[in-house]
């Protein structure tokens, strides 16, 4: 049985996601915000990869933060291909690939933990596009949305209904990548206030 509090916090979190990225969304509409098209490709492939391993792994309501994460990173991947920034470089195409090489250990040579690690890496190389341009252009990116993102993340580690690397290793990694992007953003601003 499910322990009421997990489910609630699930909900919360997922809550979170829409709020968050409700946001984001309205920024990209509103052309404030430009989303790198191929971090958010990146993203798509290897958060559904994930929620499947984090299924696999037991994580339970957890993992409905992740199924969610996976859908709107989707949609935006879809509307960053008329709204976003569209710049690709080779490296970017490798992330991509490896995304599909984890999905590959995982399914055929039946490795998961290799591949959430995997994964997990290259979700984490997926946001390298977004970060090339934040350097130049930290006000197209929604930092409330990020900063949200973080707790939202700290929020599915405590709602999954099992610990262990397939269920905790994306959350506790994207708690921290998204602190420190988060982080990144307010510095390279204040940066460039000041220039």
């Amino acid at each position: 049985m499910i322990p009421t509090y997990k489910i609630i916090v699930s909900i919360v979190a997922v809550a979170l996601t829409f709020g968050g990225y409700g946001i984001y969304v309205k920024g990209i509409l509103s052309h404030k915000i430009k989303p790198h098209a191929f971090t958010f490709l990146i993203w798509t492939v290897a958060s559904f990869i994930t929620w499947g391993l984090q299924v696999y792994g037991g994580a339970g309501v957890g993992a409905w933060i992740t199924f969610v994460v996976s859908a709107i990173c989707a949609f935006i991947f879809f509307l960053s291909i008329k709204y976003g920034e569209k710049h690709i470089t080779l490296l970017d195409i490798i992330f991509l690939l490896v995304g599909f090489v984890a999905l590959f250990l995982w399914l055929v040579v039946k490795q998961p933990v290799w591949s959430i690690i995997l994964l997990v890496t290259t979700d984490l190389m997926g946001f390298a596009p977004t970060i090339r341009k934040s350097w130049n252009k930290p006000y197209e990116e929604g930092l409330f949305t990020w900063e949200l993102t973080a707790i939202r993340h700290g929020l599915s580690i405590a709602a999954l209904q099992q610990f262990n690397i397939l269920t905790l290793l994306y959350p506790v990694t994207w708690v921290l990548a998204n602190s420190m992007f988060s982080l990144f953003i307010i510095i390279r601003r204040k940066q460039l206030k000041h220039h």
